[in-house]
């Protein structure tokens, strides 16, 4: 069983930790929509019921693609996307940004910078609608002045 950090004793749903020798007591899914299951999600020991692969989430909706700008949160990042609105005034573009958290499962290791696939799902909490389900590019590893 995993390592319990909450105050309350965690496990799957619909799960018994009462296993066969050699059998994985572990439930996890496919989500569709062509994104792979996270290895982290089907071999690991991490138990989180708003995770897209091992949880009770369904992702519909929204695909959205953004960068980390806070990791924060436990377990929720926010991405920004940017894009371009027109202004017919001036028949020019200004640069415009939206924030968006998002649930982010153990399955996944995400640091500031880093290019992410959210999906929407069912509300999460007051503010939070949305679930990464991809890490696209990975941030450097160094953040510094990169001149020399």
């Amino acid at each position: 069983m995993a390592d319990q950090t909450e105050k309350a004793f965690l496990k799957q749903d619909g799960v018994s930790l009462r296993t066969k020798p050699g059998k994985a007591g572990r439930w996890w899914k496919n989500i569709g929509l062509g994104f792979r299951t996270p290895d982290e999600a089907i071999s690991g020991v991490y138990v989180d019921k708003k995770c897209p692969f091992t949880g009770n989430v369904s992702i519909r909706g929204r695909i959205l693609r953004g960068t980390v700008v806070s990791t924060k949160m436990r377990r929720t990042i926010v991405v920004r996307r940017n894009y371009m609105h027109f202004v017919p005034k001036y028949n020019r573009y200004e640069k415009r940004h939206k924030n968006v958290p998002a649930h982010v499962s153990p399955a996944f290791r995400v640091d500031e910078g880093d290019d992410v696939t959210i999906g929407q799902c069912r509300p999460l909490s007051k503010t939070v609608r949305f679930n990464v389900i991809k890490i696209v590019t990975k941030a450097s590893a160094k953040k510094g002045f990169a001149g020399f």
